[in-house]
Formats: C-alpha cells, structure tokens, sequence
C-alpha cells in the first residue's frame, strides 16, 4: 500500500519538483569585477580634470600655457576630422617602427644569448644607444632616407627595442636548470633545448618588453615627428603639436595630446590581450587587468 502511494506520488506530474534556473552567480562575480577594474581610473580621471579646471578657473596660470578642459574638449570636437587625419601617419609609424623594434631586440636578444662573446661586444653598444640625442642624428636621417617615414621609424626603433632586448635576454636567461638537465638527460640538441624550455621561459619576458616598448613608441613617434621634417598635408600628431604650441593654439595642441595618451592605452591594452593568447600562463600568474 506503501509502495503504491509512493509510486502514485513519484509518477503525479504535479509533484514533480521543476529545475531550478539559478541565477549564475559567476555572471554576477564578473560584472563586479569588471566594474571593480574601471571605476577606480575612471573616478580619478574625473577628480583630476575637476581639480585641473578649477586650477585654471582660479587664475593661477595664464590659459596660453594651461588651457581648461572644457577648451580642450570643445577643440577636440571642434577638430576631430583633422586629430584623425594626423592620427593616420602617427599610428602607422608606430606600428611599423614597434613591429621593426620587436624584431630586431628579439634577434639580438637570441644572439645574445647564444654568444657570450658577441653579448660582450654588442651588449654596452646597445646600452649607450639609448642616450645619443635624437637631435643629433636627425639630420644624417633626413640626409639618409629623405622626409618620409623612413627616418621616422628609424628614431622610434632606436627608441623602442631596447626594452624589448632587455627583458628578453633575461628571459632566456631565467631557464629552469631542472629543465635544461632533463632535457640534456633525454639526447636534447641545442636547438631543442632553447625551442622546448628557453623560448617559452623568454616568452613572457619579452612581451613585458613588447608592452613598455610599445608605450613609449607614441612618444618616439612624437619625438621623430618633431626632430625630422615631414611633408603633406597631414604630417602627423608630433608635428601638429609643436605647430600649435608656436601658433599659440594650446587648447588643440593639448588635445592632440589627449588622442595621443587614449592611444597608447589602446595599444597598451590591445597588446595585454595578445598577451592573454600567447602566455597565458603568465598572465594568470600576475594578475593582468582584464
């Protein structure tokens, strides 16, 4: 009788419990991580630019040398169509000479590491590289490859690899030894043992380097921009700002810095999610933004 009223009760469709749609707390963890990420830079971009336009406001500098935010807004709008027009050039110098610096402070770096003897002939070259004025090469650039872009991505290579060098030579350099010996243990060739366990050792390191690099090719665009001459009508953001600070028009030359500064966050955080892609592993292991 038992059995039977249990079994009348297991087959009724009413008593049947009906799933449960949870409410997929994961979803929720992610929006408020996503929100925890972007809140806080947002909140003090706000309290800066509010600090910055009550500064000005005040009277304390002269609106010729520091221009409000709202003047720097209104003229960002107000020349959007020719920010853009210079952003093209200044963009693809950028891409060309980090993609030039990637490759050329990837192979020494390689070199490098597989010639003691060329890392003490090259390695100190390329440290004092790094502090011979721009200014004075310009012209032997100019002189060299003419007023293009050539001259242009010359000036943010020699900028930009150095980083790229750097954090890779240590990279390659900060192996595990246990997976060297192991790979020595199994017959490893050379070859092998630098495609297995130092090149993925290095990988990490070097797009670290890519990243810094890639910051400071904006400002090796503006700084090439600015020291070689440029022809056309729109010969780039760097020589729009220096044009504009002579003319006197400060709130368009800090605008044009203002698409300089969302640029390199762009590149910055673009390169981040390759970075997502290629090693993974290190990007779980600090903790990267998403």
């Amino acid at each position: 009788m038992n059995a039977t009223r249990h079994s009348s009760i297991r087959s009724d469709p009413r008593t049947v419990s009906r799933p449960q749609v949870s409410n997929r707390p994961g979803d929720g963890t992610a929006v408020r991580a996503r929100l925890g990420a972007i809140l806080p830079p947002v909140l003090l971009l706000i309290m800066l630019l509010g600090a910055w336009e009550v500064y000005v406001d005040l009277g304390s500098v002269d609106r010729l040398v520091l221009p409000a935010p709202h003047e720097v807004a209104a003229s960002l709008w107000d020349n959007a169509g020719m920010l853009a027009s210079n952003l093209r050039p200044t963009a693809e110098e950028v891409l060309l000479g980090i993609a030039l610096a990637l490759l050329s402070g990837f192979a020494l770096a390689i070199a490098i590491h597989l010639s003691p003897m060329l890392r003490r002939a090259v390695y100190p070259l390329a440290v004092g590289s790094q502090a011979v004025p721009i200014a004075v090469i310009a012209a032997l650039l100019i002189f060299w490859w003419g007023f293009g872009i050539l001259p242009k991505l010359a000036v943010i290579t020699l900028i930009c690899f150095f980083p790229v060098l750097v954090t890779t030579v240590d990279g390659l350099a900060a192996v595990d030894p246990e997976q060297l010996k192991l790979l020595r243990t199994l017959d490893a060739s050379r070859w092998q043992a630098f495609r297995f366990a130092e090149l993925p050792a290095a990988l990490p390191a070097a797009i670290s380097g890519a990243r810094i690099a890639l910051t400071v090719a904006v400002i090796g665009a503006y700084i090439a921009e600015s020291q070689t001459a440029t022809t056309g009508s729109y010969p780039g953001l760097g020589h729009e700002i220096d044009a504009d600070l002579t003319a006197l028009q400060t709130p368009r030359a800090y605008a044009a810095a203002v698409v300089l500064f969302v640029f390199a966050i762009v590149c910055f955080y673009t390169l981040a999610l390759a970075e997502r892609r290629l090693a993974p592993w290190a990007h779980r292991s600090r903790g990267m933004p998403r």
